[in-house]
């Protein structure tokens, strides 16, 4: 085999601090086996550094490891004693501290170990590769590049490569390919420049936000109200992602940007030192990891810093009407707003669109690059360019003609043109020369927000759409707010059953498949006392995912993110699921005083039967999982607790696979396929009832339930048991109807209202 083509299938990661054990972690997840140095310790313990590195992988939360035994991949060992055994691997990559200097003897002592066409990569950010392989061996200098990693490497999706100028090309497909399809990383090809493209405009925004918030005399809450959600960034807005990644870290950042940016740059205004900030970090109050940064706890009660005074104040979670209004309704809200949070959000957004725009050419030749990098490595639903498409080029130039910003060439050689356009059924992007290319996504990778521009809906609502793709194949999107599942996500599912053609596939391309059933629909009934309303509604849940089980042709889903509640209850009634690896699978009603009633205990029980045979172990089963609310947090997880069959179930690591893998299973299945037939059930009796009564009685005696907690769980028992009738062959339907029947009376208690009530307010259900 050509040692250029040779796949990789043992890694080296030197340097196990927080990127180092999150690439280990990773590769672990992959299947491969991993080799983790660091540097040398004690005589008694000289892998100790790595040691330790590792025992923060499998202590970590959320969880780097998609099962805690892929630690047992992950070998510890020392650069003094250990770099010779580098020599046996396909991919070092080096992720130690960011001095030139302790790179580049790193460097030397490692070249002399290489095999022939091994690989080596840095995950820095900040130093050049003409630094860093000056003066190094040809083999060296054409097996190198920079991987850029985002923390935590495993649900952060981008990947940064920059390779120097004697970089081989066959290098760089090795770990694009190897990163695409392995890893699950959406690799970034940049150039060699400063901050490569998601820190560039990342670090800017962030920047951007403080010093605007400071100017304008606004609060940590006003300026992270606006410039979460409704900008369509994350919810934590750009102080709480400070408090997130670190108060210090993001100063030492800051300083780095600063100190490798060059003259006149337009981020050096934004980036001096932070007076406030440094205070906070000489007072320990470095961010969550710390004392808190910019919100904390004092004195038990949440507070945010007053960033005029530096002090105190009580935190307010109020969320101001125009950003609301912009959640639903689109950046453009801010745009032509007159309030203040407008114009500050308008003054904000100028720049990181001014400056996004700037960096083409210097840094890339198709805004894409740098959309597909704010997507991927800060988690913004929208790219810089899409959101100038949205605000639309003539509008957004004379809004910025009129505030007298300045504006890029790029930008203006663009008035009248979108940078995105549908021709002849395909999206292109508008490059630097004015001509549009189709967009770039590597062989097999889909994404269905950039595939749905170029669709019709067959039918849509405002919770979601039936759109029809090649071979006569039906796609069902949610995309109600958080994908929350309401009656009109039924109705589509529904129809999509009527006219399934060759298949359905369930999919988007939102943060989370569905996290549930609209809680805020169920209270408002409940306030109502609209019981009739609500019995309806779970019947016609019911009624979708049955008719959608029962369709002559294959249904698929293909989830990511959170699949919770009713979310996974339509998966369960799927012949296939085709998972993403980070999916959280689970059913929690519970913790809302709730049972699940969309075939949630049914689907649950018939699983536990299927693996035991036994009605009894069944019933246990399904009364522990649903009364305890247990997800999981990745398909191997899934699996042990019946969500996900390994057997008929797949597992993608990379999002942007997920749709071409469950349109491949659809077209295995459909051959031959026959619907599932519908299955009986039997309960498992008075006696099993009484052994789970007799078992919540005594935890809450000893303090581990409270009363409610004991209600939930009674229901959840009777469902399956059949309580004080006994046991009974029961049909589908009636396991549906016994669902509702315990749902309702639930729904109807004041300390089920009162949980519901505490989730939608605080964020924290209620114990009681």
């Amino acid at each position: 085999m050509n040692e250029r083509s040779q796949p990789i299938e043992k890694v080296c990661v030197i340097g196990a601090g927080t990127m180092g054990t999150g690439i280990a972690a990773q590769v672990a997840n992959a299947g491969l086996e991993i080799l983790l140095l660091d540097v040398a310790g004690s005589d008694e313990n000289p892998n100790e550094a790595a040691e330790r590195g590792i025992e923060r992988i499998f202590k970590s939360d959320p969880p780097l490891l998609m099962s805690p035994e892929n630690v047992g991949r992950i070998t510890a060992g020392n650069i003094r004693d250990d770099l010779s055994k580098a020599g046996n691997c396909d991919w070092i990559v080096e992720a130690i501290i960011e001095q030139l200097d302790v790179k580049r003897e790193l460097y030397r002592d490692l070249v002399t170990h290489l095999k022939p066409g091994a690989l080596v990569s840095s995950n820095t950010s900040t130093i050049p590769i003409s630094l860093l392989m000056e003066d190094m061996p040809d083999q060296l200098k054409q097996n190198f590049c920079i991987t850029h990693f985002f923390n935590p490497v495993r649900y952060m999706r981008l990947l940064e490569i920059a390779k120097g100028p004697d970089t081989s090309r066959e290098c760089v497909d090795r770990l694009d390919r190897f990163c695409d399809r392995e890893l699950g990383k959406g690799v970034v090809h940049c150039a060699d420049t400063p901050g490569f493209l998601a820190n560039r405009v990342g670090v800017f925004a962030l920047q951007a936000v403080i010093n605007e918030t400071i100017n304008s005399k606004l609060t940590v809450e006003e300026a992270d109200a606006v410039f979460g959600r409704p900008m369509g960034m994350p919810k934590t807005g750009a102080f709480g992602l400070y408090d997130l990644i670190g108060l210090d870290l993001m100063a030492d950042v800051v300083r780095s940007m600063r100190s490798i940016l060059p003259p006149g740059d337009a981020f050096h205004p934004l980036g001096e030192e932070n007076a406030l900030i440094n205070r906070q970090i000489e007072l320990g109050f470095t961010g969550n990891k710390g004392k808190g940064g910019f919100y904390a706890q004092i004195d038990g009660k949440p507070m945010s810093l007053d960033l005029a005074t530096g002090e105190w104040k009580p935190r307010n979670r109020e969320i101001p009407k125009v950003a609301a209004e912009a959640e639903s309704q689109g950046i453009e809200v801010f745009v032509e707003g007159n309030d203040r949070l407008s114009k500050f959000a308008w003054r904000v957004l100028a720049n990181i669109l001014t400056y996004s725009a700037s960096l083409v050419p210097e840094v890339t030749s198709s805004p894409q690059d740098i959309d597909d990098a704010m997507k991927l490595g800060y988690n913004w639903t929208q790219g810089p360019f899409e959101m100038m498409d949205a605000i639309g080029s003539e509008r957004l130039l004379a809004k910025l003609e009129e505030d007298n910003n300045l504006i890029p060439p790029f930008l203006s050689d663009s008035s009248g043109n979108a940078f995105y356009m549908v021709e002849d059924g395909v999206l292109q992007v508008r490059h630097f020369d004015g001509k549009y290319r189709p967009v770039f996504l590597p062989p097999g990778a889909t994404r269905f927000h950039m595939l749905r521009r170029t669709l019709e809906p067959v039918f849509e609502n405002n919770s979601a759409s039936l759109f029809e793709l090649e071979d006569d194949i039906r796609l069902v999107e949610f995309h109600s707010k958080a994908n929350a599942l309401d009656a009109g996500s039924m109705e589509v599912v529904s129809k999509a059953a009527e006219n399934p053609g060759k298949g359905i596939i369930i999919h988007n391309d939102g943060a989370h498949f569905s996290a549930g059933v609209n809680l805020h629909v169920f209270l408002e009934m409940i306030e109502a006392e609209r019981w009739e309303k609500m019995d309806q509604f779970l019947i016609d849940f019911q009624q979708a995912v049955a008719a959608m089980r029962s369709c002559n042709v294959p249904v698929v889903g293909a989830p990511s993110g959170l699949a919770l509640g009713g979310g996974y209850e339509v998966l369960a009634h799927c012949d296939c699921i085709v998972a993403h690896a980070n999916i959280v699978m689970g059913l929690v009603e519970a913790t809302v005083g709730l049972v699940p009633a969309g075939g949630g205990v049914k689907e649950t029980y018939l699983r536990a039967f299927g693996r035991t045979g036994d009605w009894g172990e069944a019933a246990w089963h399904t009364f522990n999982q649903i009364g305890y609310s247990k997800t999981a947090t990745s398909p191997e997880l899934a699996a042990k607790l019946g969500y996900f069959n390994p057997d008929r179930d797949r597992e993608v690591m990379n999002r942007d696979r997920l749709l071409s893998e469950a349109v491949k299973a659809l077209n295995e299945i459909k051959v031959d396929y026959r619907p599932k037939s519908v299955a009986e059930f039997e309960l498992a009796g008075t006696e099993v009832y009484n052994e789970m009564d007799k078992f919540l009685f005594k935890g809450r005696d000893q303090g581990k339930f409270l009363d409610h907690d004991v209600t939930v769980a009674q229901a959840v028992a009777w469902i399956v048991t059949g309580g004080q009738e006994g046991s009974a062959k029961v049909t589908e339907s009636e396991m549906f109807a016994r669902e509702r029947q315990a749902f309702l009376k639930l729904a109807r208690t004041n300390e089920t209202k009162a949980r519901i009530e505490s989730l939608l307010s605080k964020g924290v259900p209620l114990r009681n």
